[in-house]
């Protein structure tokens, strides 16, 4: 199995109430994938970090295997929520895949 763990920090230009929103639209988006794309086992978004945190939500998904991570990266459903929910509200990304 592989892990796809991602960090994400929100644009700076955001309120609190509009990061607040903008993470739900997130992990409701992301979530949503599960069942839709063969080889993803789990998904889960984390949008309530500890003041210690210097991110803003994390993705922590499971794949099958690294060939099916390969083929989520371009699935039409995948693409669709981070060119829409992702990527215009972010400003830093740290991504680790890993062999578990």
């Amino acid at each position: 199995m592989v892990k796809h763990i991602i960090l994400w920090q929100l644009k700076d230009e955001f309120s609190e109430e509009e990061k607040m929103e903008i993470k739900k639209e997130i992990k409701e988006g992301l979530e949503s994938l599960q069942g839709k794309i063969s080889g993803l086992l789990d998904i889960k978004v984390n949008i309530y970090g500890l003041d210690s945190s210097n991110a803003d939500l994390m993705l922590d998904s499971t794949f099958d295997k690294e060939q099916s991570l390969k083929e989520y990266a371009v699935h039409p459903e995948h693409v669709k929520v981070a060119d829409g929910k992702v990527r215009p509200f972010t400003k830093n990304r740290v991504c680790i895949d890993f062999e578990v």
